[in-house]
Formats: C-alpha cells, structure tokens, sequence
C-alpha cells in the first residue's frame, strides 16, 4: 500500500489530517532537521495504522514536505 503525505514539521501537536484530495497532511513536532521530521513521520503513521514501524518506508520525498510512503504487507 502507498499513501501521499505532506508533512508539517515543527507543529504544536502531531496529528494526521485527511484532505480532501485524498492525501494525509501529517503534522509533526520534531524539526526538518537530522532526519528528525522522517522518523516522526514514520513513528505516527505507524501508531496511526497500528502496525510497527519497520513497515513504514519514505520512497520519495526524504527531502521534502511531500511524500511518498509504502507500507509493507509483511506485519502481523
């Protein structure tokens, strides 16, 4: 399964919000900076979906506020 975000890094809160084109609007706590925004990304979509984080990868967009994440069928 793939899903498109934006992210919103240095928020107040972190929450996920669907818009209305489908895509998630992720917002996160952690700064755009050392990779810390992508691992926040990864710990909330995977807590939101319930599945561990190893199931959650960033395929596009390590370096942007859109991006593109696969999550692995392979969890129990």
């Amino acid at each position: 399964m793939r899903l498109r975000i934006t992210v919103q890094p240095g928020s107040k809160k972190e929450e996920i919000i669907k818009q209305a084109d489908g895509t998630l609007h992720v917002r996160v706590k952690a700064p755009a900076r050392e990779n810390k925004a992508n691992e926040a990304v990864i710990r909330i979509v995977a807590r939101f979906l319930e599945i561990p984080k190893s199931s959650v990868h960033i395929k596009a967009g390590l370096h942007s506020r859109r991006k593109l994440l696969e999550i692995s069928e392979k969890f129990p």
